[in-house]
């Protein structure tokens, strides 16, 4: 049986990583972060989802794992 946890965690975690870098090329343009008072959103939420990625794949492992 598939754990939903599993494709969350790589939908989540591909998502961050694309997005972290899209945040990091940009960092020079303060013109795109003016509307956001100069914070590169991008990073942060890149990162957030990253981990939340991360957390659902781990805790998917942890339960196969155990279960079997």
């Amino acid at each position: 049986m598939v754990d939903i946890r599993l494709p969350i965690g790589f939908m989540f975690s591909l998502l961050g990583v694309i997005i972290t870098i899209y945040g990091i090329a940009t960092i020079s343009d303060a013109e795109m972060y003016r509307k956001s008072l100069g914070i590169n959103i991008n990073i942060i939420m890149g990162i957030i989802m990253l981990i939340f990625g991360l957390l659902m794949l781990f805790l998917a492992y942890r339960k196969k794992k155990t279960s079997a």
